[in-house]
């Protein structure tokens, strides 16, 4: 019977992706991170020297909400953690058999080498052109639900984004000529999902749906008009890309919902048709 201060990775991964996701710490040690870097998603690093108690209970007064840690096998390290940050009044959890089982159930991993550019306090740092609408809005959403759940993102002026990239040491996206933006057929939100590993049946479906609606292809799904039209909607009621970026958030949250969880369930009414008294 799994220990009441235990997650499982089921229950783990069916967090992951939502408004309910837990921070997740990775607290292996160096040298095993070193022989496979790759992490839960929007999983944050740290280091051994982190781990000290002093430095433990400063890290637990900058966390907020439910915290899950993770180590090579579900032992000391995570198991240690997690008692010490509840004992700093935070509802933490170890995930049992550490990232070992999580690599043997199949579960997503991500490079963080990919992130090639963060802040002083660590945070991702990505810059695009202001007025979003579909992309610029989805791949904000994937970043923060999946890689970096404090991402920082920037909407500047299009002539103006690969000098704000340079000014501030920000990646930029959704622009012609940068790593990250649309390849092919693909779009930029294709092209996170390729990079960073992201492979899951209900992020597959998000994708198809984001890329027509991004790329005038209705065809490819019956949702993409819909995602069109709502997101036309949100550029209309909103002047401030921050705002809109985060009304938005709330709006791919119901897409991929959907996606994992409803995409077989119909709706009609009456709801009683065809049955006999």
């Amino acid at each position: 019977m799994p220990a009441p201060d235990a997650i499982s990775c089921e229950q783990l991964a069916r967090l992951l992706g939502t408004p309910k996701s837990p921070t997740i710490l990775d607290v292996r040690r160096d040298a095993v991170r070193a022989r496979d870097p790759r992490l839960l998603p929007g999983a944050r690093m740290l280091g051994e020297a982190e781990l000290a108690p002093d430095a433990l209970s400063t890290l637990a007064g900058d966390l907020t909400g439910p915290v899950v840690v993770v180590c090579a096998e579900g032992h000391r390290l995570s198991q240690g953690t997690a008692a010490w940050l509840r004992h700093e009044g935070l509802q933490a959890e170890y995930l049992l058999g550490g990232q070992a089982a999580w690599v043997e159930a199949g579960l997503p991993l991500i490079d963080p080498g990919k992130i090639t550019a963060r802040d002083g306090r660590g945070r991702s740092l990505w810059v695009t052109r202001s007025r979003p609408k579909i992309d610029r809005i989805a791949c904000p959403w994937l970043i923060r639900r999946f890689i970096d759940r404090h991402a920082v993102f920037l909407f500047v002026a299009p002539a103006e984004v690969q000098g704000v990239a340079e000014r501030f040491g920000a990646m930029p996206y959704d622009i012609e000529g940068v790593f990250w933006s649309h390849r092919d057929d693909l779009c930029t939100f294709d092209v996170l999902l390729s990079e960073f590993g992201l492979s899951t049946p209900a992020l597959g479906r998000l994708a198809l749906i984001v890329r027509g609606a991004d790329t005038a292809r209705p065809d490819l799904a019956p949702e993409c008009a819909g995602l069109l039209a709502a997101s036309l909607g949100l550029s209309r009621m909103h002047s401030d890309d921050l705002a809109q970026l985060e009304a938005g958030i709330a709006l791919y949250d119901a897409f991929y919902r959907w996606a994992r969880d409803a995409v077989d369930e119909q709706h009609n009414w009456p709801t009683n048709k065809g049955k006999t008294k």
